[in-house]
């Protein structure tokens, strides 16, 4: 394994083939374009239940968020969309667990399994704990988010606002439904999972991914990548060129060891009004939050009329209402197997 492809050099995450339980998603490599196309569609149909209806989906099915990280969008937005379909919710984190006395994944997820979750939410700073908690519990596992790794939920949000935003279909979606489209995603990529997932995603339906950044945030080996994948240093250039940005902060939380100019990187890097404006005036500008104002993204230019940034929230909620529906078995999906 290499590059990101895989998630070889920069996560040191091996995955071997094996069965998970129906309706796990652990990482966007596991859905093929057709599989996406139904999640979307899905997606759909329950956004265009009433309330009533929405309600009965799951009612009386139990599912566990695990979260050993801090979160808002993701946690909150699973939690309120479990709880819109009928299903009883528990949030464990690790401040108020057997987590923080030294309790292994393994041993907390055979717990929360034993306890009757039927599903379990997990987000963990460790690259690839997904696949050790389906393969331990048996249970449908979504990952939101594992490490410097992946974040699958995130990148079918994105896609869906991208496809909404720019007046595309959202239904029988294809290798070519993106063609033509030019996505730049600007910032930490070396440390983002959002940028994984979604350099991933996009290029199956027809996508040009343009990653930007700093060396020292995109290092070169980032090019193993694959078809549809490229690095451009100047962000001028590269949002020259833009249908999308998507702009990420920097994750201080793990940057051990990486010297980076503050000042220097706003300079070059940051997105404000003038330079979309000179740039790219027409671009869709997304952000998967938590945002730092005045560092990678102006303030100003987050809650202008280009930004999609709180309609990637509201698509949050929906996705991952049928991802959901999806892992319980209650939407006609099928298995998939990693």
């Amino acid at each position: 394994m290499n590059g990101w492809t895989d998630g070889g050099t920069m996560t040191r995450v091996e995955v071997k083939t094996l069965e998970y339980a129906a309706g796990s998603l652990l990482k966007v490599g596991d859905l093929s374009v057709e599989e996406v196309s139904a999640i979307l569609a899905e997606t759909d149909r329950i956004e265009r239940l009433d309330a009533a209806e929405k309600a009965r989906i799951l009612v009386g099915r139990r599912i566990a968020l695990l979260f050993y990280e801090s979160s808002t969008r993701t946690r909150t937005s699973f939690e309120l969309a479990a709880k819109s379909l009928g299903a009883t919710t528990t949030l464990v984190s690790d401040k108020s667990s057997s987590i923080e006395k030294g309790e292994s994944l393994k041993d907390t997820g055979l717990t929360l399994r034993a306890l009757g979750a039927e599903c379990i939410i997990l987000r963990h700073a460790s690259s690839g704990a997904p696949f050790l908690l389906a393969k331990s519990t048996g249970l449908p596992v979504l990952n939101a988010g594992d490490g410097m790794h992946e974040h699958p939920s995130q990148a079918l949000l994105d896609l869906r606002t991208i496809l909404t935003r720019l007046g595309l279909k959202t239904k029988a979606l294809d290798a070519k439904t993106l063609d033509g489209v030019t996505v730049v995603i600007t910032g930490d990529i070396l440390h983002s999972r959002v940028a994984r997932s979604n350099a991933m995603l996009l290029p199956k339906l027809g996508a040009r991914v343009i990653l930007c950044g700093p060396a020292a945030l995109l290092p070169e080996y980032a090019l193993g990548l694959g078809p549809g994948v490229e690095i451009e240093r100047d962000f001028d250039k590269a949002l020259k060129q833009a249908q999308v940005a998507m702009m990420l902060r920097i994750q201080r939380e793990r940057l051990a060891g990486v010297e980076i100019d503050l000042a220097q990187y706003i300079d070059r890097y940051q997105l404000h009004m003038e330079r979309l404006e000179k740039d790219a005036p027409d671009a869709l500008v997304m952000h998967p939050g938590p945002m730092i104002r005045g560092l990678e993204i102006a303030g100003e230019v987050a809650d202008g009329p280009n930004s999609a940034i709180e309609e990637q929230v509201r698509h949050g909620l929906a996705v991952r209402s049928a991802l959901l529906v999806r892992a319980l078995g209650a939407g006609g999906f099928e298995s998939v197997t990693v």
